[in-house]
């Protein structure tokens, strides 16, 4: 998918890293359903109401759900999940949460991102009921596709970028999305994808999202979704972009080898708190790769650290091009680096391994006027020429940010039954 799901409608780095020197939810509420539903794309839109099924009074919820709405999802409405207040590392200190994009006025609520999970995994969001943005941004992948470029509602390829992870999404400030930057938030992409003509059907010549929550408030479960979660069944731009921007944004990553290691040695007051220690289950191998990340190149390293920060290896918002192409005139952001050991790299997935990103780095970058400074040495693009065991090096590390439990946790899997 391009946008959204894919979050790569436009174009950097896909799991690739630059060697750098240096879903507005609330709380509670039935969770019946009303006998009729409204849907406005806007709020000052007058509403569509539109007869939705829905359960008498005296009907017998399952878990919250009404029967037909439990036929369609396996939620337990009476126990959510915690999205809203996850236990974080003692690493995920202050200066990490300052780089959260989370607007003050939509904060990641259990309810509201349960309603997210439910609207990322459905494919009936498409025209015609083939494609959900799990489809191009699949879990056990790290939210990412295996393939270079997504298929459409259609069966046709799309886009001619790759899709884009989300693990960490919360953590890169300012929090524009897309590759290109153009989306201003989380929430503002969230549409996108739905209104592309060929990624999942809903644009103009197809009724738009006026169509679209039409045909959400049709089915029994969205009407007591959204009742739950905002106090009446009306469905909105607004409101379905918030309840996914607060999906996307729990899915924080922090299970990963490197995480494991880092957490024993980490000090809030030792110089750079101890990134560039040796981790105790490390190989060498890794230990020489993590040193080459984290240290800058008057340390010893290359600075890859200095634009995709840990702990969350998001891009630092000051950074600029990477050089993939010269005279590139386009500043790309890249996703976090966690879980990045598969799939294909760079805005159009033009690397298919980690060793090639590797060795864009170390001699391929070419000259731009919007190439990062710390990719430059005396006003020419730097040549790092490590060693072939060096390289190798820097890849095994970066395969110790993959996280298994993020891969399978239960609170991203799709919660269709049919």
């Amino acid at each position: 998918m391009t946008r959204f799901g894919c979050l790569a409608k436009r174009a950097a780095l896909a799991g690739g890293f630059a060697v750098l020197a240096g879903c507005g939810g609330g709380g509670g509420g039935s969770a019946s359903a009303p006998a009729t539903a409204s849907v406005t794309t806007s709020q000052n839109a007058k509403p569509i109401t539109t007869p939705t099924p829905g359960p008498s009074p005296s009907a017998t919820l399952i878990n919250g759900l009404s029967p037909a709405s439990a036929a369609y999802l396996n939620l337990n409405l009476t126990e959510l999940a915690n999205y809203a207040a996850p236990t974080l590392p003692a690493y995920y200190d202050a200066q990490v949460q300052a780089t959260d994009n989370t607007p003050p006025s939509n904060p990641v609520t259990n309810a509201g991102a349960t309603l997210g999970r439910v609207i990322f995994n459905d494919v009936r969001i498409s025209y015609n009921n083939t494609i959900a943005c799990a489809s191009c941004h699949v879990q056990a992948n790290g939210f990412t596709t295996l393939a270079q470029y997504s298929t459409g509602f259609t069966g046709q390829l799309f886009t001619t970028a790759h899709a884009m992870r989300l693990g960490n999404v919360r953590y890169y400030r300012p929090g524009t999305m897309f590759w290109d930057k153009s989306a201003a938030s989380v929430e503002a992409q969230a549409v996108d994808p739905v209104q592309d003509s060929g990624e999942m059907g809903f644009d103009t010549a197809n009724g738009g999202l006026t169509a679209l929550f039409t045909k959400m408030a049709a089915l029994p479960y969205y009407p007591e979704l959204f009742k739950f979660v905002y106090g009446d069944s009306t469905i909105t731009q607004t409101r379905f972009e918030d309840a996914v921007a607060q999906f996307e944004r729990s899915m924080i990553t922090t299970g990963s080898l490197w995480d494991q290691g880092y957490a024993t040695v980490y000090s809030a007051t030792a110089p750079g708190k101890n990134l560039d220690v040796d981790l105790p289950n490390f190989t060498a191998q890794q230990n020489r790769g993590r040193h080459l990340f984290m240290a800058s190149p008057q340390a010893g390293g290359v600075g890859c650290a200095a634009c995709h920060v840990p702990p969350t290896f998001a891009l630092a918002a000051n950074s600029l091009d990477d050089g993939l192409d010269a005279g590139e005139t386009t500043i790309f952001k890249a996703p976090s680096l966690k879980n990045d050991s598969q799939g294909h790299y760079m805005h159009d997935g033009r690397f298919s391994s980690l060793a090639q990103v590797v060795a864009h780095y170390n001699n391929g970058i070419q000259p731009g006027p919007e190439l990062d400074p710390r990719l430059m040495k005396n006003g020419v693009p730097i040549q790092l020429n490590l060693s072939a065991a060096d390289q190798a090096a820097i890849v095994a590390f970066l395969e110790t940010l993959d996280d298994p439990t993020f891969f399978a946790d239960p609170r991203f899997t799709s919660p269709f039954k049919k």
